[in-house]
């Protein structure tokens, strides 16, 4: 059965665990004691033979090769391997526990669900809880060492009463190279569905979370087989074999006390037992013992699974649930707190220091501010610092905007909108009407340079362009009247700002049907080019086109002039 010692460490004192030190009944002295005298056997053997029965040659030969030996041992990665595997194995053995098929929730179901307190009733729930015992024995008997010895045929089952002879008829003919414990429960299905037909079951609902809970069950006897048949690869296994025994049998000759005469480094003392070496060799191989142990807890070590246990403790309790204590109900009484509207059980003498604690509100309950940290702001200053932090945000969205590469998309998307905000500035800078204001250009100006045009486009070089129309220009833009000087000093030139100067050019095609808004053409000739003069304060002007806007900036030209394209 398994050691049980949870009582023993309830509560923390000093040395708490070393009562468990001389516990012999699944302790690591009666798994590990075997090979702990073997090993020491050996290294005793090899000490006696080194310092008794060979010459000096040999003796300085052997301390040269326990030299090496102890050098490289540590090469072997023993803890990483070893840890490892352990870990694996500790929850494949918790999980291993927790698929153990149990039929709590189905006798509830049963008990509350099927009804019927006659014999025929009693007869069918009686049945239907035989049936997943059944089943449940039949995996257990296949993945444990001791319920196969309990039951080692189908005739010590009948025998024990979980199957009745036509059973046990009916099962063996069905013929199946497979493990058949999936059988009891397709009968406990095709017997739940006569109980539906016949009214014992009432409704659906019943009836289906009567078949959740079977498939469930079912589902945790698939569980313990899969884990039967499929094992923690074998290689994984060799490894840590390998690595734990390799590098014990090199610590028997590298761990050898060696002469002290010798004068090798770290052989000043001359020690027959080495109590280290025996120390290392209890913990690694131990830790190996317990993953061994571990491994199928389904066998007879001292710790592994009662599983005869479970099986007799489950068809007790399963059929008394749906047998005996079916309809089976206490008298309905007032409780002792039936007029108290706190009701407090009482306390023994053991537990009274319970009572002097005070009740858990919660981790903040005690917690102290400052007064004048207590108040509330106006949401004045509130709303004022959701305005910085807004500004802050927007600002810090510009400069990532400013550092992030557009596409060519964006590219020339923001060199179109840069030519038609242009455009639209030039025109109004010659317009008279005051109601466009500097806020509105502004405005403008932003949306006309949101988007970035790299120097790759060309818009940043000496050469001057202009979108070209399919005719005159003079046809196409209306005589606008000059602005006046005022507004003419408080307004700057749209054409100033930035490193891109906007200049204009005609094409000579023009038997176009539509204008070319969008197309850029150099003008090579300075001489071809208007440069407005600006005019006297109290000078009259009837008209000006579009080309003799104020302050326009033409840049430099090469000299080599190409086709003449005249304005």
């Amino acid at each position: 059965m398994t050691v049980t010692y949870t009582a023993r460490v309830a509560n923390a004192r000093f040395c708490g665990f070393s009562k468990l030190l001389l516990a012999w009944r699944g302790s690591i002295y009666k798994v590990l004691y075997k090979e702990f005298l073997a090993f020491f056997a050996m290294y005793t053997a090899i000490s006696i033979t080194y310092r008794f029965f060979l010459v000096d040659d040999q003796k300085r030969y052997f301390e040269k090769l326990s030299i090496y030996c102890n050098n490289y041992a540590s090469l072997i990665p023993m803890s990483f391997v070893l840890g490892f595997y352990v870990t694996l194995i500790v929850n494949r053995w918790w999980s291993q526990y927790t698929s153990i098929p149990l039929p709590d929730r189905i006798m509830c179901t049963l008990s509350g669900g099927v009804q019927g307190g006659d014999e025929h009733g009693r007869l069918l729930r009686r049945t239907l809880m035989r049936y997943t015992s059944l089943s449940a024995l039949l995996i257990l008997r296949s993945v444990s060492t001791a319920v196969f010895k309990r039951f080692p045929t189908m005739d010590h089952v009948v025998e024990a009463g979980f199957m009745t002879r036509e059973e046990r008829k009916k099962f063996e003919s069905l013929h199946s190279p497979y493990n058949k414990y999936w059988v009891p429960c397709v009968w406990f299905t095709n017997l739940a569905a006569v109980a539906r037909c016949d009214g014992r079951i009432k409704d659906d609902n019943t009836y289906k979370l009567l078949l959740e809970e079977l498939n469930n069950f079912r589902g945790k006897c698939s569980m313990l087989f899969h884990y039967d048949m499929i094992s923690i690869p074998l290689v994984y296994t060799q490894v840590v074999s390998l690595a734990v025994y390799s590098f014990f049998l090199v610590c028997l000759i590298g761990r050898q006390f060696l002469d002290p005469g010798q004068g090798y480094p770290g052989h000043d003392l001359d020690l027959y037992v080495p109590i280290f070496t025996l120390l290392q060799f209890f913990f690694y191989a131990g830790w190996l013992k317990v993953a061994e142990q571990l491994i199928n807890p389904f066998g007879e070590d001292d710790d592994d699974f009662e599983s005869n246990w479970l099986i007799d403790r489950n068809f007790q309790v399963s059929m008394m649930a749906v047998d005996e204590m079916y309809g089976d109900l206490p008298v309905m009484e007032r409780d002792r707190y039936w007029n108290d509207s706190n009701p407090r059980p009482p306390y023994t003498a053991a537990t009274l220091f319970v009572l002097r604690k005070p009740s858990f509100q919660g981790s903040t309950f005690d917690m102290a501010i400052p007064k004048e940290e207590m108040h509330f702001q106006p949401l004045k200053e509130i709303s004022e610092n959701l305005e910085e932090s807004v500004t802050r945000t927007h600002n810090l969205a510009l400069f990532n905007r400013l550092l992030g590469s557009p596409s060519p998309t964006g590219f020339m998307s923001g060199a179109l909108r840069r030519t038609s905000a242009q455009l639209h500035r030039l025109t109004r800078s010659v317009s008279p009407d005051p109601s466009f204001s500097d806020a509105e250009d502004e405005e403008e100006e932003s949306a006309g340079t949101a988007g970035s045009v790299p120097s790759g486009l060309g818009l940043d070089t000496t050469e001057s362009t202009i979108c070209s129309f399919g005719g005159p220009v003079d046809s196409l833009v209306p005589k606008i009247p000059p602005p006046t000087a005022q507004a003419s000093a408080g307004r700057k030139s749209p054409l100033a700002l930035g490193r891109v100067n906007s200049h204009f050019c005609s094409s000579n095609t023009t038997n176009r049907s539509v204008p070319d808004l969008y197309s850029f053409q150099p003008i090579r000739d300075p001489a071809k080019v208007m440069t407005p003069k600006p005019n006297p304060p109290n000078s009259k002007v009837e008209a000006v086109s579009l080309l003799t806007v104020p302050s326009l900036e033409v840049s430099a030209f090469p000299e080599n002039s190409g086709k003449e394209q005249m304005l």
